[in-house]
């Protein structure tokens, strides 16, 4: 971990180095990537996709007692530390409309908006809160994996719902039924317009990885030359990283769409990648009628992401919520 880790929330499990004695514990097939950096500390190859695959069993398996955990080739595989501080934060949220105590157990309903083949976020949703999900998608074969780790990981069972969403135009509709009833959405959205500007993003994250170890003359920095084709831990599905119009236009369309569900949800949330979206995102949410728009920032070492939060609904219908 980031020697910046402190940024993170202050219940994220994920503070300070990792432990890699307790971690290959939990995932013995770790130790087959475990290196000695320049620092004379444990780690791995990070621009290595099946090293991080396996880390990242590893920390489900020994945080989160989820042992059976994987992803198909080519898909998204999410720093856990970081998809973490989202959790945390929407909980906080959460606890500003129920008289500042955070709101735990399966009778807490999120829905994830685009939940991957990796299911990260109601993991950790549930393994923390105890809250239960719906985790729906555009892409059968996610749908399919994220179903695979919901059903076979014992301390899982019956707290995640995955949904395939038929109709790609569509974020709520055909998800949310006319009696379902959700404290919170979250989406991580596709932020690239094109596949060609996905690629370039991967490709600087290989670049920024190659100059980084080269400073600190790293034997392993041959490994990541500038120009290589970006890895598939940097790859993933075309509905993960872009659409057409870009991260703008697609929380756009939810946030127009989210208006139709505005009594069945306590708070709409969703990451917003660029920070120059943010402003005429909340303009946009003022005009549809939120009554209420918060904006969070996060920090994963030199990383700052940020989520906007939106409700439709006044103070006292937020503390009726919890008290009905």
């Amino acid at each position: 971990m980031s020697k910046n880790s402190s940024k993170l929330h202050p219940r994220n499990r994920h503070h300070g180095q990792y432990d890699f004695d307790k971690l290959t514990q939990a995932c013995p097939e770790l130790s087959d990537f475990v290196v000695i950096n320049d620092y004379g500390n444990q780690s791995i190859n990070f621009s290595d996709p099946k090293a991080v695959k396996t880390l990242n069993r590893a920390l489900l398996a020994h945080f989160y007692q989820v042992p059976h955990w994987d992803l198909p080739e080519g898909y998204l595989c999410p720093p856990i530390p970081g998809r973490a501080d989202y959790i945390h934060n929407i909980a906080d949220l959460l606890a500003s409309s129920c008289d500042e105590s955070i709101p735990t157990g399966k009778g807490v309903r999120g829905l994830d908006i685009g939940i991957g083949a990796n299911c990260v976020y109601p993991i950790i949703g549930h393994r923390d809160y105890g809250w239960s999900f719906v985790g729906s998608d555009i892409d059968p074969v996610a749908i399919k994996m994220a179903s695979f780790i919901a059903n076979n990981n014992p301390s899982l069972k019956k707290a995640i719902d995955c949904k395939l969403q038929k109709k790609p135009e569509h974020f709520f509709k055909h998800i949310i039924g006319k009696r379902d009833f959700y404290d919170f959405t979250m989406c991580n959205p596709p932020f690239h317009k094109s596949e060609e500007e996905a690629n370039a993003g991967s490709q600087r994250k290989l670049d920024n990885l190659a100059d980084n170890r080269s400073k600190r003359g790293s034997k392993n920095a041959a490994m990541m030359q500038k120009g290589n084709k970006p890895s598939l831990n940097f790859g993933g599905q075309q509905a993960e990283l872009w659409c057409e119009g870009g991260e703008i236009k697609f929380i756009s369309d939810m946030a127009q769409e989210s208006v139709n569900y505005a009594s069945q949800c306590l708070w709409f949330t969703t990451l917003i990648s660029k920070k120059e979206n943010v402003s005429s995102f909340k303009t946009l949410l003022h005009k549809l009628g939120a009554i209420t728009i918060k904006t969070y920032e996060m920090a994963q070492g030199q990383k700052i992401s940020r989520f906007v939060a939106w409700t439709f609904l006044d103070e006292e219908q937020q503390q009726q919520w919890y008290q009905e």
